[in-house]
């Protein structure tokens, strides 16, 4: 089942938090469900060269808070921080709520499985052959200290008749395991010869999660 579920779905509750946190009846769930989507394009449109790897949508009774998790702040931010505040306007404007934008910088973006898989995908779109760009963004992570890494590539590959599937892994990836820290990221590449998916599942050290770890009695 961990090999076919989304890794972040099943681990919500254990050691993941919900990317949209708040609460509504029927009648409104559906309608904040769908503008949750609308903010997200917004704002990976928006900042395309910024590295985006989450946007955390919070609610209240008036306002919305949006967290935007990047590796490159500064392009955000833009100068004097027109750019940001051109999104959060625009952001107002379509919900009709207050809105207070927060930036989160990620600090290993090269151990982050959703900007490794759009710098895979970015790589294909330049034409460097896919079990290149998928090995040295995997000897990357790997030098950055992770426990391991599997990439997953299914298109027509390298401009093939036909659609396939390759992987490539690295180190220890446990998907059976709840209280692994499992990071997991999608991205596609339009490429001449069609739509590329690239799936990353990158296993990163989670010293908490060590320590609590119940300890094996010896006899």
């Amino acid at each position: 089942m961990g090999q076919k579920v989304n890794p972040i779905g099943m681990r919500l509750a254990v050691n993941k938090n919900w990317r949209s946190r708040w609460f509504a009846g029927k009648k409104e769930f559906g309608a904040l469900l769908d503008e949750d989507r609308k903010i997200r394009s917004l704002v990976r449109k928006r900042l395309q060269n910024a590295a985006i790897s989450l946007v955390e949508i919070e609610r209240y009774a008036s306002r919305i808070r949006v967290t935007i998790c990047t590796a490159r702040p500064g392009i955000v931010v833009g100068r004097k921080g027109e750019d940001i505040e051109r999104i959060r306007e625009e952001i107002a404007k379509n919900t009709g709520k207050e809105v207070y934008i927060e930036i989160r910088e990620i600090r290993n973006a090269d151990a982050n499985a959703q900007i490794i898989a759009e710098n895979v995908s970015f790589q294909l779109l330049r034409r460097v052959s896919f079990r290149r760009a998928m090995k040295r963004a995997m000897k990357t992570a790997m030098d950055l200290g992770v426990e391991g890494i599997k990439i997953e590539a299914c298109g027509r590959l390298g401009g093939s008749e036909l659609a396939r599937r390759e992987w490539y892994k690295e180190g220890k990836v446990p998907l059976h395991t709840l209280r692994a820290n499992i990071d997991y990221g999608f991205a596609e590449a339009a490429t001449t010869a069609g739509k590329v998916g690239i799936k990353v599942w990158v296993c990163t050290k989670d010293e908490g999660q060590q320590n609590n770890a119940p300890s094996r009695r010896k006899d």
